[in-house]
Formats: structure tokens, C-alpha cells, sequence
């Protein structure tokens, strides 16, 4: 109704689990209400023999979380040590093809005073041999994204609950595969988009749920990163495989950082879901010339043709009516950016803009007029996430970028230590990667639009928690 201001959707959804008013398993009628005379989604696979939604599935309580590490590179490492730190978390084992890896981890996790971790390696399925222990609770993955699905399908079939690093997959078929496997096992598979986590992410999702904004109605987002020196280094990627991608891939790899946190703001798969997806992408120009530039004629990268345009741009629809633009870039001289933006009928929000300490800027009506820029410091004060008020300081000791890394491996534990429902589900993780397949589709395409499955078979029109979740303490260490 115009002149009322958008109601709380944690105050909505608190007062539907009250009365129970919530819906399960809704069908397509009540689909078609909910998306507001949207088109109805289009069918989705049906659920095999043994397969049960995880949505609202709490994880059993563990008294100590038990994590095996599978992949220790540079961020393995260094995600690694973050869990050991956890209180409550203990890594029980290590893997990576290089046996050199797992001992040094091994070590550094001794030396934070902790048990040391049992250490495999050696070979591609050294990971199956580990993953048949009876201390591992949760699997940690951060190898190649093209060895994600299989070892995700595989620590789930081996009954272990999964945190896996972007992409969870790199393929629709895969995608749908781990969903059904998650749904045949029960375990949970989340993907570990730390950005999710970041605190201003987290202040944007309060401030959209709280009807700051009013009617959302776009978002923007992105991964813009110059990874040019790094690609061509011969130690940072082990066997140069992110630099490979570009060979063979004209996908947008890696949009979630910044696609997740609009998502979740938009409440995507919780009472919208994304429908279609448009991709364009520029011509393939900044790895050659910076090879041309830097790059001894002597290196093996003067053997390769990149084909992955340096900035790949995915507009997505929902079936509410908003519009997301999402973006990979990894090839240009340019300084780091997420972008991270919100904008609805009363106001807009914008990250990474360099005008506060913050990194935001803002401006909302009715507390903003004269078409001018705002400082984004008060709005996170008050907006912060119970979160970041509970352990922002132990995250900026402990974690990586930002420490929004340990405020993710921290929420992570808790959830499981207290046998709460995950922030972030299977559901979340599939449809946030699926841009990396369909992205493909739609450039061959020319850019014709692309249906964007529908993971939740239906029940994305039913409101329930994510990552807007409510305060819980840690439960305290025997």
C-alpha cells in the first residue's frame, strides 16, 4: 500500500512460525500467487526414491565438530587453521595430492597448541581413504574447481556434512546431482561464500529485511579482481589449473561473491527465486596482453588461446519482478571491487565506494534529499549484524579477508554445536553457482535469455530463515 513502509520480513516470518502460517510444500497455484502473477516455474526433476527436502533440517548436535580438510593450497591453508581455532572445532585430518601439504598444516595446527591431525595424501583418491574415518563430522574442500562435485558427492555419500568452495559445481547435471544426493543422504552441503558473511553484506540484508530500502526492486554484484600477476605465477595455483579455466570456459566463474549476498537480501529461494538468465561478455583481451607485456616467451602460457571474455556480465530476473546484475572480472587492470548494491523505491545502498571508513555509501527517503551521497558509518552501527556484534573482534584477530573468513567457520560450528538449520543450504549453494553453466548457454547462444532451474522444486515461495537469522550464543566447550 504506497505511504506504508515495507514490513520486517524478520518480524513477518517470526509471526508466521508463531501461528504456523507458513507453507510447506507449496504447489504451483500457490506458486503463481506468491510470484505475484508470475509465469510458473517451469517443471523440475522429480525427487528419486529416498529423497527428502532439506529445507528447515537442523544438524544433529555435536558436542565437538570434527573437520577433515580436503585441498591445501593457498586457501585450504590458510581456511585450514581457521577451523582449528573454532572453539568447539577440532581438524582431525588433513588431504592433499602433495603429502608435503598435509604435514605442513598438520604442523601449524600443532603449533596453535591443538591435536594433530591425521595426514593423507599422495594420490587423486587419497580423500576416499580419509573420508571413511568415524571422527570426521564436517568436510572442508578447497581443491580445483573441477574436483568440487565429485569430492562433494563423495563426502556426502559417505555421510558426512559439506562446506565447499566456489563453484559447488561447474555443470547443471552436477548441480541437480549434488542437491539429490544432499536429499538421499540427509547430510547438508553449504557453499562457503564468506562474502555472505562480510559485514556490510550483512548490514545490507538487515537494512532490505527492515524496509529501508522499501519495495526492493534491483541489485548489483560481483567478483572484479586483477588476478593477472597471480594467474601467470607458477606456485600460487598449483599446476597454473584457475589460469586453465580460461582455455577452455567462457563461463562467468565466479559471480557469487557478489551475486550471493543480493540474493539472500531478496530473500531468493526464501519467497522469490531467480527465473532467467541473460549473459554478455567482452572479448578476451587482458590475459593475452599482459602475457605479451610481462611474460617470458620461454613459459608454457605462450602455448594457450584464452577464450573467457575478461568481463562477463549475467542479468538475472526473479519472479518478483527485480532484475540482478552480476559480474566476473579477473582480467583487467582494476582496483578490487565486490560492488555489492541494493536499490528499491525509497533508496539505495552502494559498497566499496571509498567515501566512508565503512567502504559504503548510501541514500535513503525520507532521511536523505538533495540527490547527495551519505556516509554509510551510522547505518552499520545500527544495522550491524548480531554476528559482527558477538565476534567481530575474534574474527579480525582470526580470520582472513576482514574476518569475515572465521565469521563464517565460526557461524558454522555454532550451527552445528547447537543443532541449528544452516544459514546457507543446497539449495542456496546450487542455484547461486548456476550462473557458471548457464552463463555458457546463454553466450552461445548470443546472449538469448536461459531458464535458471528451479533447485527448491516449488517451495521458493515459502518464507524461512537464512542468513537474517536470529542472535544464539555458542554453546560453551566441556
Amino acid at each position: 500500500m504506497p505511504g506504508i513502509p515495507a514490513v520486517s520480513r524478520r518480524l513477518l516470518l517470526g509471526g508466521a512460525l508463531a501461528t504456523g502460517a507458513v507453507a510447506v510444500g507449496a504447489g504451483p497455484a500457490q506458486a503463481k500467487s506468491a510470484a505475484q502473477g508470475s509465469a510458473l516455474p517451469s517443471p523440475s526433476p522429480r525427487r528419486g526414491k529416498g529423497q527428502r527436502p532439506m529445507f528447515d533440517v537442523p544438524f544433529d548436535i555435536h558436542e565437538t565438530v570434527r573437520v577433515g580438510v580436503i585441498g591445501i593450497g593457498n586457501r585450504g591453508s590458510g581456511m585450514g587453521e581457521g577451523w582449528a581455532v573454532v572453539p568447539g572445532c577440532r581438524v582431525t585430518a588433513v588431504c592433499d595430492i602433495r603429502e608435503s601439504r598435509a604435514k605442513a598444516l598438520a604442523d601449524r595446527i600443532v603449533a596453535l597448541g591443538k591435536p594433530r591431525p591425521a595426514e593423507y595424501g599422495g594420490s587423486t583418491d587419497a580423500y576416499t581413504t580419509m573420508l571413511k574415518r568415524d571422527d570426521i563430522d564436517l568436510v572442508y574442500i578447497a581443491t580445483p574447481w573441477e574436483f568440487h562435485h565429485r569430492q562433494s558427492r563423495d563426502a556426502l555419500l559417505a555421510g558426512k556434512h559439506v562446506v565447499v568452495e566456489l563453484p559447488v559445481a561447474t555443470e547443471l547435471d552436477e548441480l541437480w546431482d549434488l542437491v539429490d544426493t544432499s536429499e538421499r543422504t540427509r547430510r547438508h552441503l553449504m557453499l562457503s561464500e564468506n562474502c555472505s558473511y562480510g559485514r556490510n553484506e550483512l548490514a545490507m540484508l538487515k537494512m532490505a529485511h527492515e524496509g529501508l530500502f522499501g519495495d526492493v526492486t534491483n541489485g548489483h554484484g560481483g567478483y572484479l579482481h586483477d588476478l593477472r600477476d597471480l594467474l601467470f605465477s607458477d606456485t600460487y595455483y598449483t599446476d597454473s589449473w584457475r589460469r586453465k579455466w580460461h582455455t577452455r570456459s567462457t563461463a562467468s566463474f565466479y559471480a557469487m561473491h557478489g551475486l550471493a549476498p543480493v540474493a539472500a537480501a531478496m530473500d531468493i529461494n526464501r519467497g522469490d527465486r531467480m527465473t532467467v538468465l541473460r549473459a554478455t561478455a567482452t572479448e578476451p583481451k587482458g590475459l593475452a596482453d599482459y602475457r605479451e607485456r610481462f611474460i617470458d616467451r620461454s613459459h608454457p602460457s605462450w602455448k594457450e588461446t584464452y577464450v573467457n571474455g575478461d568481463l562477463v556480465t549475467c542479468l538475472i530476473d526473479t519472479a518478483k519482478g527485480r532484475v540482478i546484475r552480476a559480474e566476473h572480472d579477473v582480467s583487467s587492470p582494476r582496483p578490487y571491487s565486490r560492488i555489492n548494491s541494493l536499490a528499491g523505491s525509497r533508496g539505495i545502498f552502494e559498497d566499496y565506494a571509498g567515501t566512508s571508513s565503512t567502504g559504503g555509501r548510501i541514500y535513503v527517503e525520507p532521511d536523505h534529499s538533495g540527490h547527495s551521497w551519505r556516509d554509510f558509518d551510522s547505518y552499520r552501527k545500527e544495522f550491524d549484524h548480531w554476528l559482527w556484534r558477538k565476534i567481530g573482534d575474534d574474527a579480525a584477530n582470526n580470520g582472513g579477508h576482514g574476518g569475515m573468513d572465521y565469521v563464517l567457520q565460526w557461524r558454522t560450528v555454532q550451527l552445528m554445536r547447537a543443532g541449528l538449520v544452516p544459514d546457507i543450504d543446497v539449495y542456496d549453494s546450487a542455484a547461486w553457482c548456476s550462473p557458471v553453466p548457464l552463463s555458457v548457454k546463454s553466450l552461445a547462444a548470443g546472449g538469448r535469455p536461459v531458464e535458471i532451474p528451479d533447485f527448491t522444486r516449488g517451495s521458493w515461495v515459502n518464507l524461512r530463515m537464512g542468513l537474517d537469522s536470529r542472535e544464539t550464543d555458542m554453546p560453551p566447550v566441556a
